[in-house]
């Protein structure tokens, strides 16, 4: 087989930090593997979309594609909006042989992220006995996206912290300055807000809100361009190399 390109599937957004910051890691991306081609397209807002990209690389002679999404949670992005644009490629491109990797989350390599980003904020490790945490991701309806936000929580509990909650930029509630609160009624003395999303934008903008409304005493910044978060995407892109072998010997 030859080595496919890998196609990074962002959302997009009308921030220009958000682009910025998704190249930022591609870029970062790129340095870890050199020899690997990789582009980025965006579902929407930014430019080049999805279709255009596919579009390019099979005029250019690419035969097979990796579509990784630069999603955190499997929900409608990665269900329905992803297939259904990769569907429709295939269809006007039926030479190239297009497939979608896994979602990013969970993984240790995003925790591990977070706790690079919480470190950066002034975190250290003595303070997490009297620290609590509010993990705030920018929420989803979907139920197995909720579940993963709950269950990255849990597990975030047992390496130290005082207590942790999940909070939601939409779709949900808590918010991010209702789960400040709540800890504060509870006696926690200092709270650290970590937002669970990949770039900048509105709904990280409403969760660093929410934490300075909230009076909480640390905030950190998004997972960004980080080596861990660039690696992910590696594991993310090999795995699906490796399905694909698998698939095709059985």
């Amino acid at each position: 087989m030859s080595r496919p390109t890998l196609l990074v599937i962002a959302h997009g957004s009308r921030d220009p930090r958000h682009a910025a910051t998704v190249h930022a890691l591609i870029e970062r991306v790129r340095a870890e593997r050199p020899g690997l081609r990789v582009e980025t397209g965006f579902l929407e807002f930014n430019a080049p979309s999805v279709p255009r990209v596919l579009e390019r690389l099979a005029a250019e002679g690419a035969d097979e594609v990796v579509a990784l999404p630069l999603l955190l949670t499997r929900a409608f992005h990665a269900k329905t909006d992803i297939p259904s644009v990769l569907r429709e490629a295939r269809a006007r491109l039926p030479r190239l042989h297009i497939r979608q990797a896994d979602v990013l989350g969970p993984s240790p390599l995003l925790n591990a992220t977070l706790g690079r980003r919480l470190r950066e904020a002034g975190i250290r490790p003595g303070d997490l006995p009297r620290t609590g945490l509010v993990l705030a991701s920018a929420g989803s309806t979907d139920p197995e996206a909720i579940a993963v936000i709950a269950e990255i929580a849990r597990e975030l509990r047992h390496t130290g912290w005082c207590a942790v909650r999940p909070a939601f930029a939409s779709a949900l509630l808590p918010r991010t300055e209702d789960a400040v609160r709540a800890l504060r009624a509870e006696g926690v003395a200092r709270v650290a807000v970590a937002p669970y999303v990949i770039a900048p934008g509105r709904l990280p903008d409403r969760i660093a809100a929410g934490a300075e409304a909230a009076g909480a005493d640390v905030l950190a910044d998004v997972l960004g361009p980080a080596p861990e978060l660039a690696r992910l995407l590696l594991d993310r892109f090999d795995e699906a190399r490796v399905r694909e072998r698998a698939s095709l010997s059985a």
